[in-house]
């Protein structure tokens, strides 16, 4: 079954994202960040390239000719990844396919409109007897 975490209080879902898509890669795992905004696509890579200068995070667009040799994608296109490890989940909804990963991982930032959003996707995974763990960003400072 999907394991499934919640990143509260996120001072930013990109960096928070690149954190996360990290770490991932440092496992060996793939992992979609999954955004349908092209904006925030944009944001993300340009973030990926330049966030850490002495650190290398191998990514591509959905829709890129190197997706399926790529670790870690952005976008909306899951079957682009060559292996469904992590879904990094950056919109209000829950995505259709998002029990074909081993993890999803949602973050959520103060924003009370946004809070309320994960309450809905929290309430969803609970509903259908997923186990969610939740990770406080502001007690880890």
């Amino acid at each position: 079954m999907t394991r499934v975490d919640f990143y509260f209080n996120a001072p930013g879902k990109a960096e928070v994202a690149r954190k996360l898509a990290t770490k991932t890669f440092q496992a060996g795992q793939q992992a979609l960040v999954y955004t349908r905004q092209p904006s925030r696509s944009q944001e993300l890579d340009g973030l990926f390239w330049t966030a850490q200068q002495l650190s290398f995070l191998p990514h591509v667009r959905c829709g890129h000719p190197l997706a399926r040799q790529t670790p870690i994608l952005i976008g909306d296109d899951p079957d682009e990844l060559a292996s469904a490890d992590v879904l990094i989940n950056l919109e209000d909804d829950t995505p259709p396919f998002f029990s074909r990963f081993a993890r999803v991982m949602e973050i959520v930032t103060a924003d009370e409109s946004d809070r309320e959003r994960a309450r809905a996707r929290l309430r969803f995974f609970r509903e259908r007897g997923y186990q969610v763990d939740t990770h406080d960003l502001a007690a880890d400072k």
